[in-house]
């Protein structure tokens, strides 16, 4: 019965390891990647999941085997029990410390490019998180914030393709998470804080924007949409919406 027992434990790591090969191709895995720098983003998740795979596969083998090998019928010995040994003490605090940081300093470029080296030009859109929706602001005409020509959407966010546009992002609450999954692309807005990010998308779509953070009881309807299209697309798009939200206004009053 050990050995039954031992074949059943070992179909938990065959099954699982066999879904995730077979995934890809019911296309049950990461979304497409439309972004410049998804890429990177996607070779440290690989790279991450087959060495944390390979440690999990060899594990549960040497547990099968363990299991397999020493049953109780085979062995009608007791087990001895020991207090441990430092020296496998000190073996594996340090390979695991070791594994780190070794994934810290290989991921050092991917996330100077992400999160450190910001582009030196203005914000293309302000996107403020809120129970629980996405308030998103562009600067008008003027291309300044804070005036009145300022345009307003929720849930409803514009970019060109083919540029890098920078993204200022706030909370008006509580901590939200700004998720992209097709530009991989996540941040959490925090309370008093604005944080820039930036992107440069490679192809004209609509994309997915939900929190990933979660906010409240209406954290599950807090989603929108990124419409990818092209600058002339993109800039008739922003004089449509000044249209719409002018003749929503009052004229401005003349200064005495």
């Amino acid at each position: 019965m050990g050995k039954v027992w031992s074949l059943l434990f070992l179909m938990v790591p065959v099954l699982g390891v066999g879904v995730f090969l077979v995934a890809p191709a019911y296309g049950h895995w990461l979304p497409k990647d439309v972004s410049a720098h998804g890429h990177m983003i996607d070779h440290l998740f690989n790279f991450i999941l087959w060495l944390t795979g390979g440690v999990f596969v060899a594990t549960e083998i040497a547990l099968f085997w363990f299991m397999w090998k020493y049953d109780a019928k085979r062995n009608p010995q007791a087990a001895k029990f020991t207090h441990g040994s430092h020296n496998v003490e000190v073996a594996w605090t340090l390979l695991p410390a070791a594994t780190l940081l070794f994934i810290a300093i290989y991921q050092m470029n991917a996330w100077a490019q992400v999160k450190i080296f910001k582009p030196d030009m203005p914000a293309t859109v302000e996107v403020t998180a809120r129970q629980f929706e996405w308030r998103i602001r562009y600067p008008g005409p003027d291309g300044k914030f804070d005036t009145r020509d300022d345009l307003f959407t929720v849930n409803d966010m514009h970019l060109p393709v083919g540029e890098t546009v920078l993204i200022d992002l706030k909370s008006a609450d509580v901590l939200h998470s700004f998720f992209l999954p097709h530009m991989r692309m996540k941040q959490d807005a925090v309370p008093g804080s604005k944080i820039p990010m930036w992107v440069k998308i490679k192809e004209e779509g609509m994309y997915d924007l939900v929190c990933a953070e979660l906010c409240g009881w209406g954290h599950y309807k807090m989603k929108g949409r990124v419409t990818a299209q092209s600058r002339e697309d993109f800039d008739q798009w922003l004089a449509q919406l000044q249209a719409e939200q002018e003749r929503t206004q009052e004229p401005e009053k003349p200064e005495e």
